[in-house]
């Protein structure tokens, strides 16, 4: 009989070991994933950035240079819509957790929601032929169905990574990689927009544009359409409630999780901090590069910034997770990006380069900022679970969606003041010098302040990797006594 060499036999020993660890943790919840289905899960994120962030991006610059609303109308139009949208969110929550589509718990509603989605995006983007009065009701109601179409695409969503894995470094990937697609449609966006509507419209701030902004809208929301249906197409969900434990869903859940959950709570006050610094920053570029800085050719160039340096950047976050912890990365990232909002407001407008500089600084800091806090909900999800015996990740992301469209409301909603308390006129080629203080506050005052503010609430977070793990092996362990 032959005997294979000792180091051979070691080899498959070892090799079989992995295999059966590794199958043992896969029966916990511990999933590794595919880059395919890790691509197809970002693509998700990707297709609501082409629909949605398209329209928190550029909105309110064309409701007041195109469409012809007053800056004031227009902010007090978003306030609204977001209040009505932050009382969507968590109701959406719950009747997700106590459902479940055809076509799976979460994943169903990117089939399901994708057409109206588009829709409501494009229609957002029309003139009607309708007086001042007309005109208000259709951006109101437009607006308001839009958001609310979103919600339902939105919470299934960032519930779902929840339901592909319990592994923290594998979320952390599924994250890194979903933010990464996510910045992809942020350069297409911030500068392909702009460029596009110029390109068929010769300009972007008239009432000629218009024909120009439809068709660039069109183009984005079929581009957001087929991704969100590869992203239904491509992922499987396999850590989920069961029906038995659906049904004890209740609407007093959201009040009680909160409560009870206090990395929830934490995690809640990062997104409003968050969305409000980026609504901010986000809305006052245009107006910057366009007014303080007089070429409006170079709001794509400017924008796009915002999204490049996390294209280098994101794929290093699960090894700089490993190395730095994720509390000492958000405070590094965050440090970074108060530089860069510091150096928008003091370096001379006439320095054109230096304020590139300043944006690439600040974008460095937050895009980590941005990317990762996504992360921590899946976090605070099973932290509730081994808390409650509930995984109510619907419930999750609703009240994350609450208070990061509260963070949009902020964000939205102090732009269009500012601008008209500073004396803002978009019928005016040059702005006066109040106004372009004004425009220079939102863009590095105000985000540099609530940067702060973020600093603080960050150092309050204190759950670690370790109790995760734990929590998720005792959280199986009683699964199986069930």
């Amino acid at each position: 009989e032959l005997i294979p060499p000792t180091g051979i036999s070691n080899m498959k020993n070892k090799n079989s070991m992995t295999v059966a660890t590794q199958k043992e943790q896969e029966s916990k919840g511990f999933f590794k994933l595919s880059w395919f289905e890790r691509i197809a899960f970002g693509s998700g994120d990707m297709a609501q950035n082409f629909i949605y962030q398209t329209v928190t991006t550029y909105l309110l610059f064309f409701y007041t240079n195109v469409y012809g609303l007053n800056p004031a109308i227009a902010s007090a139009m978003f306030l609204g819509v977001r209040i009505i949208d932050a009382i969507w969110d968590p109701i959406v929550g719950v009747f997700v957790d106590k459902t479940s589509t055809r076509f799976g718990k979460y994943r169903g509603w990117l089939l399901i929601m994708a057409l109206p989605l588009t829709v409501l995006m494009i229609l957002c983007f029309v003139v009607p032929p309708l007086g001042e009065t007309g005109k208000v009701v259709y951006a109101c109601l437009t607006y308001v169905l839009l958001s609310i179409l979103y919600t339902t695409v939105n919470v299934p969503f960032g519930a779902l990574n929840a339901a592909l894995t319990r592994d923290q470094q594998e979320i952390t990937i599924l994250t890194t990689v979903r933010m990464w697609l996510v910045n992809v449609a942020q350069v297409a966006i911030t500068y392909g927009v702009p460029t596009l509507v110029i390109f068929f419209s010769g300009t972007m701030d008239s009432a000629e544009a218009r024909n120009g902004w439809f068709t660039t809208i069109l183009l984005y929301g079929i581009i957001g359409f087929v991704a969100l249906l590869f992203s239904f197409w491509g992922t499987k969900e396999r850590v989920v409630i069961s029906v038995e434990e659906q049904t004890n869903v209740k609407l007093s859940d959201l009040f009680t999780e909160i409560v009870r959950n206090k990395p929830l709570r934490i995690i809640s006050l990062m997104f409003i901090t968050a969305f409000a610094i980026m609504a901010i920053g986000n809305s006052a570029g245009t107006y910057f590069v366009k007014y303080n800085l007089g070429d409006e050719g170079l709001v794509g160039i400017y924008n796009v910034i915002s999204a490049l340096p996390a294209l280098v950047i994101l794929p290093f976050i699960p090894w700089l997770r490993k190395t730095l912890g994720k509390k000492q990365l958000l405070y590094v990232s965050l440090i970074i990006s108060f530089i860069g909002f510091v150096l928008l407001f003091v370096v001379p407008t006439q320095w054109t380069a230096m304020i590139f500089v300043a944006q690439t600084i600040r974008s460095i800091g937050f895009c980590v900022v941005g990317a990762f806090i996504w992360s921590l909900i899946p976090e605070a999800i099973t932290y509730g679970e081994w808390q409650s015996g509930k995984r109510i990740s619907g419930i999750a992301n609703a009240l994350i969606g609450f208070f990061f469209k509260f963070g949009l409301a902020v964000g939205g909603f102090v732009p269009g003041i500012v601008l008209t308390m500073t004396g803002f006129n978009a019928d005016n080629a040059v702005q006066t010098d109040s106004a372009l203080l004004g425009i220079r506050l939102l863009l590095a005052v105000f985000p540099a302040i609530l940067v702060a503010v973020l600093y603080y609430i960050v150092s309050c977070y204190n759950l670690t990797d370790e109790q995760l793990i734990k929590y998720g092996k005792e959280i199986e362990m009683k699964n199986e006594k069930k």
